[in-house]
């Protein structure tokens, strides 16, 4: 029983973390890639629905990164959105936008 315990408390410590890390690793990923262009953060993210930035990000943000490819604005960011780096750091941006998004009740702070 108490080996039980043990191995439910190491568990616990070791994957708890990591369960909320992935908006944190998404926040940073935003303030080193998006808010140069987008600012902090809270306009950008409050513009979309949870269900919105959902449809935008899914397969690994192909839909965000055509919006972005599409626009000579975005010109500076194409040669992210094209890279394997955006691919593999989509589900962090997407955990992070989907929990500051509109319809959320969160507010970011991205500084």
């Amino acid at each position: 029983m108490k080996k039980l315990l043990l191995a439910s408390t190491l568990l616990g410590i070791l994957v708890l973390p990591s369960l909320d890390a992935a908006v944190y690793k998404g926040q940073m990923e935003y303030v080193k890639k998006c808010r140069k262009c987008h600012g902090e953060g809270q306009k950008l993210l409050a513009s979309h629905t949870t269900e919105e930035w959902e449809e935008l990000m899914n397969n690994k943000g192909k839909a965000l990164a055509s919006e972005h490819l599409r626009t000579d604005d975005a010109k500076a960011s194409w040669e992210y959105f094209e890279s394997e780096k955006f691919r593999d750091k989509a589900k962090h941006l997407r955990d992070f936008m989907m929990e500051y998004a509109s319809d959320s009740g969160n507010v970011p702070a991205c500084n």
